[in-house]
C-alpha cells in the first residue's frame, strides 16, 4: 500500500491562478493601454491616442498605422498615479515570481508530502504582489478623468489595466488560497 500523493486542492488553485495573474499583471504593465483618448480635437476622427506607464502610441483606426514614443507635452508621466504605478507594478511581479519559487518548493511534486509552512508563506507574499499590483490599478482609475489630456477628448479605460486588475485579483485569490496550507500547520 502506497501512501497517497496527492496534492490538496487548495494548493493546485493557488498554483494555476498566480501564474495566470502574472502573466495579466505583466501584460497590463507593459502594454502601453491603461487609457485610451479619443475625438482628440483638431485631430483625424479615428485617431487614437493610447497611455501607458512606460509608453504613448498613437494609432490611426482606418490604417493601423500606430506610431509609439509620442512626446508627452502636458505632463502625464509626472503624474503621481503613473509614478505610483511604475514603481509598483514591476516590485508586484518580482514578488509574484519569487512566491512562484516558494510555492514550487512547498508544494512539491517530489516528496510525499507538501510542505505547509512553506505553501503558507508562498501565499501570503503572492497575496501581497496581488495587492501591489492592485492598488495602482485602482488609484489610476480612480484618478483617470483627472490625469492630464487635450481638451475636449473622449477618455476610457485601455485594456492593459482592465489586464492589471484581473491579474491582480487572481494573484490575491491564489495567494490566499495557498494560505490555508498554515491550516495544516496548526493541525501538526
Amino acid at each position: 500500500h502506497l501512501p497517497s500523493m496527492r496534492t490538496p486542492t487548495a494548493m493546485i488553485v493557488g498554483l494555476v491562478l498566480c501564474p495566470c495573474g502574472l502573466l495579466l499583471t505583466l501584460t497590463g504593465t507593459l502594454a502601453p493601454n491603461w487609457r485610451q483618448v479619443s475625438h482628440i480635437p483638431n485631430q483625424s476622427i479615428d485617431l487614437i491616442l493610447e497611455q501607458g506607464i512606460w509608453d504613448m502610441c498613437q494609432e490611426q483606426q482606418s490604417s493601423h498605422n500606430r506610431l509609439c514614443g509620442q512626446a508627452d507635452e502636458l505632463g502625464y508621466f509626472e503624474q503621481v498615479p503613473v509614478w505610483v504605478a511604475q514603481r509598483l507594478m514591476p516590485t508586484s511581479l518580482v514578488l509574484n515570481l519569487l512566491g512562484l519559487v516558494v510555492a514550487a518548493l512547498g508544494v512539491r511534486c517530489w516528496q510525499k508530502e507538501p510542505r505547509h509552512l512553506l505553501a503558507g508563506v508562498a501565499g501570503l507574499v503572492l497575496f501581497l504582489s496581488g495587492l501591489l499590483s492592485l492598488m495602482p490599478a485602482s488609484w489610476y482609475t480612480h484618478e483617470l478623468w483627472a490625469l492630464p489630456a487635450p481638451a475636449g477628448s473622449t477618455l476610457v479605460v485601455g485594456y492593459s489595466l482592465v489586464l492589471s486588475y484581473l491579474g491582480s485579483c487572481l494573484e490575491i485569490l491564489g495567494g490566499l488560497a495557498l494560505t490555508l496550507s498554515f491550516h495544516h500547520c496548526c493541525k501538526e
